[in-house]
């Protein structure tokens, strides 16, 4: 006799949850998906504002290989599905005195830096064999599950640990390599995609830096949102079901297993596993009949680390801008800034921020003549106590004021037919953000691997955890490798 068809319920149709859904759905196992919003992607959907396509969150890909593997799982390819450009530059860095334009090709970035910082070509040669042996032996562990405290004793995890850059910091390592504090933040600001200072954050993700410069950084055309997309359609071509607009309301457990979900309608849904792609801190404080949960209280939530917020501007403009793909720009004193984000100090005027103009790489996102301007500030999370509602249109002030100043773009107010403003409030309330903290749980050491919670998560069996609030942790390439990891696990 045939036995049952394992059924599967995924919370969230972000890019965690699609990613296990597609590959699962792929080896027969029947899948439903339920997403409060009325379009897939999360905080990776589109948003559009008068004929303008911006991406919620996520703008840079990196480590395609890891997009690569996750849609040949699923029986697809990448390059079938999605119209994939190398940006080159990767970005401007912008300082208050000078920029860096960094290329993943080396002749060029060795003749960037010898315009910029001339005689740091040797720091950035150390930089690439060095950053590439610490690569070989730690991206095995982000592939692998830490589910079991056996796991730490792993021979790949033994092996990394040499590399591991104990009791140094990003910036550390970074200044190791360069002595010019400036040229040391062109390869820290990368600590920026886990939400957390390059002072605090562990060396290890010196990583991140070398997988941009060796492998190059990608725009799908369309926008960062078409890859969720994407993934949706591979999904329900193997017959997965996507249920848009559908909340979910609670995880029903019985004897400390998971059954099946509960949606806002109370409608209840009967599952064999559950796959959870809710922000963690939110899943595990409402997601659970209050009890549930021994280890992850609300007191243990409050005590965990979480990264900084962001201040968001989508800005729908009527002209073309002289701006690259990618620019950050560095406060003029960026350690202060960082640190006043990352600890939850006072809104600072001396911002850093980012701002993307995609419309020089992807004419799709705009209508003819205009740009699609996405700005991101790094800011406290709501645990810093910022009153949004006072501070939100001066905050927007500031911003558009440093654009103008430092990017030199004058009268930037005047081409603004249309823009929306995100706020922590809009990110805790609006997206279900745990404490307004927009790239999760932070990546200290005492919340990285077994330490971290798990893709099989402990508290609950039958229940799986993807996202940026498990391991390996936030960022895209990370967050796909964990709903492929959730579902090796459960298959």
């Amino acid at each position: 006799m045939r036995s049952k068809q394992k059924h599967v319920a995924i919370v969230g149709a972000g890019p965690g949850g699609l990613t296990a859904a597609m590959i699962l759905a792929r080896r027969g196992v029947r899948v439903s998906v339920f997403e409060k919003a009325n379009r897939v992607g999360g905080r990776n959907a589109a948003i559009e504002l008068d004929g303008h396509t911006f991406d919620t969150g996520p703008t840079f890909l990196m480590l395609r290989s890891i997009l690569d593997e996750a849609f040949r799982d699923a029986g697809a390819e990448t390059d079938a599905l999605l119209d994939m450009r190398r940006i080159e530059p990767m970005y401007r860095l912008q300082f208050p005195d000078k920029r860096l334009e960094p290329a993943s090709d080396p002749v060029g970035m060795e003749a960037e830096l010898a315009r910029v910082f001339p005689g740091s070509e040797s720091g950035y040669r150390a930089f690439r064999r060095r950053e590439a042996a610490r690569y070989k032996r730690l991206y095995p562990c982000l592939q692998a599950p830490y589910h079991r405290l056996l796991s730490l004793l792993s021979l790949d995890l033994v092996a990394a640990i040499p590399h591991l850059a104990l009791g140094r910091s990003l910036y550390d390592v970074m200044k190791g390599y360069f002595g010019d504090e400036q040229l040391a933040l062109a390869f820290t600001f990368q600590s920026k995609y886990l939400g957390m200072s390059p002072w605090d954050c562990p060396g290890l993700f010196s990583i991140i830096p070398y997988i941009e410069h060796s492998m190059g950084i990608w725009h799908p055309i369309g926008g960062l949102s078409r890859i969720s997309e994407a993934m949706a359609e591979v999904a329900r071509r193997h017959g997965a079901e996507i249920r848009l607009s559908a909340p979910v309301k609670r995880v029903l457990t019985q004897d400390r297993a998971a059954v099946g979900v509960e949606l806002e309608s109370g409608e209840r849904i009967s599952a064999d596993e559950v796959i959870i792609n809710a922000d963690f801190g939110y899943a595990a404080s409402t997601l659970f009949e209050p009890g549930t949960l021994r280890k992850y209280t609300s007191a243990r939530l409050s005590k965990m680390r979480l990264s900084c917020s962001t201040f968001m501007l989508y800005l729908a403009l009527d002209t073309k801008l002289d701006l690259p793909h990618h620019t950050i720009c560095f406060a003029e004193d960026y350690r202060s800034h960082i640190e006043a984000v990352s600890r939850g100090g006072a809104l600072k005027r001396d911002i850093s921020f980012y701002v993307r103009n995609a419309d020089v790489t992807d004419p799709t996102l705009s209508p003819e003549g205009c740009s699609s301007l996405y700005v991101l500030v790094p800011v406290p999370n709501a645990r810093g106590g910022v009153d949004w509602g006072a501070e939100r249109n001066a905050y927007r002030d500031i911003t558009l004021d440093a654009i103008e100043a430092r990017l030199g773009v004058s009268g930037l107010r005047a081409h603004i037919k249309d823009e929306r403003v995100v706020t922590p409030v809009e990110w805790q309330h609006g997206y279900n953000v745990f404490d307004a903290a927009t790239f999760n749980l932070a990546h200290n050491w005492r919340q990285l691997l077994y330490l971290r919670p798990r893709n099989k998560f402990e508290e609950i069996d039958n229940c799986y955890l993807v996202g940026g609030g498990t391991h390996p942790g936030s960022g895209l390439p990370t967050i796909y490798e964990s709903g492929r990891i959730a579902a090796n696990l459960l298959t």
